[in-house]
């Protein structure tokens, strides 16, 4: 197995309100845990803003193996915060309009058909909200209802709004108007009627590119969750016009948690369902597709490619997970009924050794490609 002496990594997070300073500060976090757990050590170094997208290096090594790694974040941070400055009565209906959108483009039919558990993820927030209102909607008209007069509402109006702010404080529980945001963007990402998205992507684009022109052994494009859609649209928009920017490069597309059918089950997303296929014809880039049994934000065992329109095009390598593997029993036990925090373990530091491990693909001495053929356990001094 040859060793990699030198990567370049194109990471794309999830839907998190984090920037690029805060994503580098998990990263060092992250490194810390997994480099205990394996036996290395990882040096971080400054992080570099100056081009509006956050890239730093990382030095990884032990007494047998030394990799350098540089690693740029395509955060969306910018976006999340423009979905959710909004006033709360604004997401609220904003919310609702992407709900809407979402099931007059087909994709709750695809959700349920393809990933029951991604369905009930999608409906969740939005009946979850609706039974808010209703009981908001039930304190207001009490006086009517019980055939009182009208005048009574003078104090129930006041009970609904009061009761509203306290259910909106139990709702965020569950990240609900968060949710909300995510939903706004899936749809943004999947119609491409948006400019401000559509000049952030291209954006992306140019910066990713010129991240690909550095000299490395290795290029990992890393995605998590909403991110691997903004990934499928940077790096297909790049193969658009540059059909051969990968040849001679070794590619791996990692995409964890994806959630790419969360946009490219709408009927709209014709131009993202294109990419994915382009991604998937380009014999330079291997595709890893992570999946875990125990998250429910992301269509387990679907084949993604050809669930989004190309059955004939090369597949996706999957490789299966369990988080519960990856953690203390104890550590497992707390975080197990969160399903967001789930989620994000697949960017996250582990308590033990696994057979994935996101600093190892990003910053170790092991190709990318091999970590679904259980590379990690062939490091050196292991």
């Amino acid at each position: 197995m040859r060793l990699i002496k030198k990567r370049v990594v194109l990471h794309f997070p999830g839907f998190e309100p984090l920037d690029g300073k805060a994503h580098r500060a998990r990263y060092e976090r992250t490194a810390r845990q997994s480099g205990k757990a394996w036996g290395f050590q990882a040096q971080l170094g400054e992080i570099d803003n100056r081009h509006g997208f956050a890239k730093f290096d990382v030095l990884a090594a032990s007494d047998f193996w030394q990799t350098e790694s540089r690693i740029h974040v395509f955060d969306h941070d910018v976006l999340v915060e423009q979905l959710s400055a909004k006033p709360a009565a604004k997401r609220i209906v904003d919310g609702f309009a992407a709900c809407g959108s979402i099931i007059m483009d087909g994709g709750l039919v695809g959700y349920f058909r393809h990933a029951w558990r991604f369905g009930l993820f999608f409906t969740f927030p939005f009946v979850l909200m609706l039974l808010g209102l209703m009981l908001m909607a039930v304190i207001a008209l009490a006086p009517m209802g019980f055939g009182l007069n009208v005048r009574h509402m003078i104090w129930s109006l006041p009970a609904a709004a009061a009761f509203f702010y306290l259910f909106l404080s139990f709702a965020e529980r569950f990240y609900t108007l968060h949710l909300f945001a995510d939903w706004e963007m899936a749809v943004a990402l999947g119609r491409m009627d948006r400019p401000e998205f559509d000049a952030w992507l291209e954006r992306c684009a140019t910066t990713a590119r010129e991240a690909l022109l550095e000299d490395a052994d290795e290029y990992v494009i890393s995605s998590h969750s909403m991110g691997s859609s903004v990934a499928a649209h940077v790096v297909g928009l790049l193969l658009e016009k540059e059909p051969a920017l990968f040849d001679g490069k070794q590619v791996v597309f990692a995409s964890l948690g994806s959630a790419v059918l969360q946009c490219a089950l709408l009927s709209s997303a014709k131009a993202l369902r294109a990419r994915v296929g382009l991604i998937a014809r380009c014999r330079s880039v291997f595709w890893l597709d992570v999946h875990c049994l125990t998250g429910a934000i992301h269509f387990y065992k679907v084949p993604v490619v050809a669930a989004a329109g190309h059955p004939d095009a090369p597949q996706a390598r999957m490789q299966f997970i369990r988080v519960k593997q990856m953690l203390t029993p104890e550590h497992y036990k707390k975080i197990k009924l969160d399903f967001l925090r789930v989620h994000r373990q697949y960017v996250l530091g582990p308590d033990l050794r696994a057979t994935f491990d996101f600093t190892l693909l990003t910053a170790g001495p092991v190709p990318a490609a091999l970590v679904a053929d259980g590379g990690l356990q062939k490091m050196p001094g292991l």
